[in-house]
């Protein structure tokens, strides 16, 4: 199989046993790798507690990982979230993925509870699972310094290991397979760390092609000012973003109360830049190199980060959300959560939250005190309703909303609503065509066709996420050029409505195992609070309420596109269509 190793990794923690398997042929051809091969190969296996013995932790590269193509360095995460009970992927950066390629395996696959605290590592082809004990109690840097940082690894702290509910696996020291709690079932199975390097080859199909497809994408990055531009991400970082939410009055302020925080230009990427003076870093692989470490090593937080530390807790001083993002990376915890949960718990108790008040309550969620510690590590949805105030948590499915408010984006209400993992920005993100105006503007304050937007942007995603490859390239680039490339990899031919289809297949496949986690209709909504309260107004811009009605007309709309039924789940005919039925 050009673009693969052939060779997949299946592990027993209980048994301490490694087992060698060829890469499943059928799974590359439908699900082509990343999170379509992860949920194909899980399948059913989804539907048990995420503490289950049974339940797998999938690492799954993809053909395009490890080669010429842009931003190719990405490797998916799979379980089931202990946050929310859906289905669970994240894609993550780093350099993991590649050494994973290079050390034979396109796949790993690890079940089962370690007697002790554990370590896997992998040198090509060779896999040992070794005591951790001493690794125990923790935090990423102690980790990684004890390990040595020689190839890639995948850290849990203390959240982890004490099963905080939005616990991160920490990729090579800052990239965070974040969302949903994977660290958490990492801790589950008392693995602490895997270790991973690796100096092996895989075949290519045709090389000359996969050049020709990657100055394609390279110079339509290089056009892109969303990108390359003087105020673009690999200027500035994704908190370029901070103004621009700002001035569009759908910046998420005091829990989403307000949609207009007045001093968000302090932590704003121009801001962090000057007062880091930062430098360029990235993903193995990558031209954009998006990430920001300042000259002292402080690593610059994503967008969401900023935000959520500052307008969303009303938090003004740069410095002390620098602090929490650390804190965050070295307890493994995924930043939009720990600082939405922390909103919640700020409205519910009435309470203007100091910055070292903030990062106070971080230590106590990382560490998961009795008491507060303890009762916020369950996430905002557990909290707000076990304080009797189920109204205060921002939440889809138990998923923390990111640093979009939904009143001023239309389609990133229903994208919020319909995610397969919960309140996500990144399985549609209508953001790039409500504000970026990429590749088309919509109007952000209408539902108006935004169902079928979604469905497109969805099955795009998810194949962008299989093959693996950074969803900012699609800023500039489009599923025609990566098709070439996927094409050139692996010999099979792609085209952008094949690769549709694919992503098509992974995203009914996991709302259908979402179904038979008991999820429907009931949970693909949103907070009240959306459709009762307006947002901040200026004199140019009102931010109305969400109409409900045209919210449920377009969900309903998109019920109809998708194929499933009144109750959002996929219907027989559907699954048959696809060819599902062996994965379920």
């Amino acid at each position: 199989m050009y673009g693969y190793t052939s060779r997949s990794l299946r592990i027993d923690l209980s048994t301490g046993s490694a087992t060698v398997i060829g890469t499943p042929p059928d799974i590359v051809s439908k699900f082509i790798g990343g999170r379509g091969a992860g949920i194909a190969l899980a399948g059913r296996r989804l539907t048990g507690n995420f503490d289950d013995p049974a339940t797998p932790l999938i690492i799954a590269s993809g053909p395009l990982v490890a080669t010429e193509a842009p931003t190719s360095g990405r490797a998916s995460v799979i379980s089931r979230s202990p946050l929310t009970g859906t289905v669970l992927d994240c894609s993550v950066g780093g350099k993991f993925g590649t050494e994973l390629k290079h050390a034979g395996f396109d796949i790993i696959e690890i079940t089962g509870i370690a007697p002790t605290w554990s370590l896997i590592t992998i040198e090509d082809q060779k896999v040992t699972i070794s005591d951790a004990s001493a690794l125990a109690g923790k935090n990423v840097t102690d980790v990684r310094t004890a390990l040595g940082t020689d190839g890639a690894d995948a850290v849990i702290g203390v959240a982890g290991e004490k099963q905080v509910r939005f616990a991160s696996i920490v990729f090579d020291g800052h990239y965070l397979a974040g969302r949903g709690g994977m660290g958490a079932v990492m801790g589950a199975k008392k693995l602490k760390a895997i270790r991973v390097r690796g100096n092996g080859t895989f075949d290519i199909f045709d090389r000359a092609a996969l050049r020709a497809s990657r100055e394609e994408i390279m110079r339509l990055l290089r056009a892109s000012q969303a990108v390359f531009g003087e105020l673009g991400l690999a200027e500035f970082g994704t908190a370029a973003l901070v103004d621009l939410i700002h001035a569009r009055r759908m910046e998420p302020t005091g829990n989403f109360r307000q949609t207009f925080y007045d001093h968000s230009s302090s932590y704003a990427g121009y801001a962090l830049k000057h007062i880091y003076r930062t430098k360029k870093t990235g993903c193995r692989g990558c031209p954009i190199l998006c990430k920001k470490i300042g000259q002292h090593g402080e690593v610059i937080p994503e967008y969401e980060t900023v935000s959520h530390f500052g307008a969303l807790n009303l938090n003004n001083d740069a410095a002390s959300i620098v602090e929490a993002n650390r804190l965050c990376n070295e307890y493994g915890m995924d930043t939009i959560s720990t600082a939405a949960t922390i909103a919640c718990y700020a409205e519910i108790e009435d309470r203007k939250l100091t910055s070292e008040d903030i990062l106070d309550t971080i230590r106590a969620i990382g560490e998961r005190r009795t008491g507060l510690g303890n009762q916020l590590s369950e996430g905002s949805h557990r909290y707000a309703n076990a304080s009797g105030r189920p109204g205060a948590t921002m939440s889809v499915k138990g998923l923390e909303l990111p640093a979009y408010d939904p009143r001023g984006a239309c389609g990133m209400a229903l994208a919020y609503a319909t995610s397969n993992r919960g309140g996500c920005h990144l399985r549609a993100y209508p953001i790039s065509h409500e504000i970026l105006r990429k590749p088309v503007a919509t109007d952000r304050f209408s539902f108006e066709g935004k169902a079928r937007i979604i469905k497109i942007a969805e099955d795009m995603n998810a194949v962008i996420d299989s093959l693996t490859a950074c969803k900012f390239v699609f800023f500039a680039a489009s599923l025609e050029e990566y098709a070439k490339a996927v094409s050139a990899v692996t010999g099979r031919e792609y085209d952008t409505q094949s690769l549709l289809r694919t992503g098509e297949r992974i995203y009914v496949l996991e709302r259908y195992l979402n179904s038979l986690n008991g999820f429907d209709a009931d949970d693909d909504d949103l907070p009240g609070r959306f459709f009762t309260e307006e947002g901040t107004s200026s004199p140019n811009i009102r931010i109305k309420p969400l109409v409900r009605q045209e919210f449920l007309d377009a969900r309903s709309n998109y019920y109809k596109i998708r194929g499933y039924d009144a109750h959002g789940k996929p219907t027989a005919e559907l699954m048959e269509k696809l060819g599902l039925g062996e994965y379920v």
